[in-house]
């Protein structure tokens, strides 16, 4: 991934620069004015990892929502700063901490993959920052709930709540091996994906953990799980590593005797192993850009801005978030809103969401944001149109029969 190519498409300014030793920053504004309040937001991500197609058009959603919000004739000056956390968790943080205490960052609108995201609430927390999450899966809510933190799009319990789910009425009684990356997204996904197989009368014949990041050859991992028996075949990775294994699941011919079903998986994942691969595969998301008339709307507007790699659920939602964001600094007014964090999530959570990414929603008061999920099924080859006609819609799944219920006593926000 070149960030160069990330840069090409955001449709601002922009200007990268180092900050504090730290990788290159990405910088994009909308334009500036003394008269306006100054608005900073950030968005740390993977950019030359794994899940890079994933995360590259945050970017462009962002300016996308502040577009659309009309922040300039609101009074409001927005930049956005954006940096590659190469999936280290010490790059993330100090990333974070140097932008709340040097760079004037208000809210982070995104900090992909579980790991980082998990250790970086920690610092907005400290700080008394906003944290707007997207593009991590591993629950922040529950016993992780804190008050500056909303998890904005998705989590580990909903993918293998709905995906699994849908396996288990097609499939009744079957067995499953679960093939897991080994971070702290990888093992909550699986743990949920059990959870709800053994509850839907399935059985679980073995699981294996993979070093992440770093494995590429997943041949041994695919043969044992061949060996266990088992009917179907649940990979709770993501990003390269969901397209290698089910690339390899093809070349040992292990597909014939065991059924993938991807936990977790994004358009632009389907785009890269192309449909005669894809076809046929089950999988949840949050947004799909030929969903409803709303959905095709925002993608007209953006695709200019990020016409060679379209938004998917890790992405999208970050429109979803700067929007809804920029409401609430509007509606407290920005000098108070830019002093207390914490403040701005509580009031993010009176205000009713809606936009034309995720339609209607709420923020649930455990800082799980609500909003319809939808299985889907990748096209055949000859049901596609053009590039990006990838997937249609199989079912959609109620908020509250998606995600998990919010259990009294689990988060103690005051």
């Amino acid at each position: 991934m070149d960030r160069r190519q990330l840069l090409k498409g955001a449709g601002a300014g922009l200007l990268a620069a180092s900050v504090s030793g730290l990788p290159a920053v990405v910088k994009a504004s909308t334009g500036s004015s003394t008269a306006r309040k100054k608005i900073r937001l950030g968005i740390i991500s993977d950019l030359s990892g794994l899940n890079a197609d994933n995360s590259e058009p945050s970017l462009a959603c962002a300016l996308q929502a502040i577009q659309d919000f009309g922040a300039a004739d609101k009074g409001l000056d927005v930049e956005v700063l954006v940096a590659d956390h190469q999936n280290r968790v010490d790059i993330a943080s100090t990333t974070a901490r140097n932008w709340f205490d040097n760079h004037g960052v208000d809210c982070l609108v995104d900090v992909s993959t579980s790991n980082t995201a998990l250790a970086v609430a920690e610092v907005a927390k400290a700080k008394n920052k906003v944290m707007l999450v997207v593009g991590a899966a591993t629950p922040m809510t529950g016993e992780r709930c804190n008050p500056n933190t909303i998890q904005w799009a998705y989590d580990t319990y909903m993918y293998a709540n709905v995906t699994a789910s849908a396996m288990m009425e097609r499939n009744p009684g079957t067995s499953w091996f679960i093939l897991s990356a080994d971070y702290a997204f990888g093992k909550n996904m699986a743990r949920d994906a059990k959870t709800v197989i053994q509850q839907k009368g399935g059985q679980v014949n073995g699981e294996i953990y993979y070093p992440f990041p770093g494995t590429t050859d997943f041949s041994s991992y695919l043969l044992q799980a061949q060996s266990s028996g088992a009917k179907v075949l649940g990979l709770c990775q993501s990003g390269g590593d969901t397209i290698a294994t089910l690339k390899q699941m093809r070349e040992f011919g292990i597909d014939r005797t065991m059924r993938p079903v991807t936990m977790l998986m994004y358009i632009t994942e389907v785009h890269s192993m192309g449909l005669e691969m894809a076809q046929g595969l089950l999988f949840t998301e949050t947004f799909y850009w030929d969903l409803n008339e709303r959905t095709r709307s925002f993608m007209r507007r953006i695709k200019d801005k990020t016409s060679h790699n379209w938004p998917g659920g890790a992405s999208a939602g970050v429109y979803s978030n700067t929007l809804h964001y920029l409401k609430t600094i509007v509606a407290m007014g920005a000098d108070d809103a830019t002093q207390n964090g914490a403040a701005v999530v509580a009031r993010m959570k009176t205000i009713p969401t809606d936009d034309d990414v995720y339609g209607k929603g709420w923020i649930r008061e455990d800082g799980r944001k609500m909003h319809d999920v939808h299985l889907f099924e990748a096209k055949r080859p000859e049901e596609s149109t053009h590039e990006w006609d990838l997937m249609k819609l199989v079912a959609t799944v109620p908020a509250k029969e998606a995600f998990r219920p919010l259990a009294p006593g689990e988060c103690n926000i005051a």
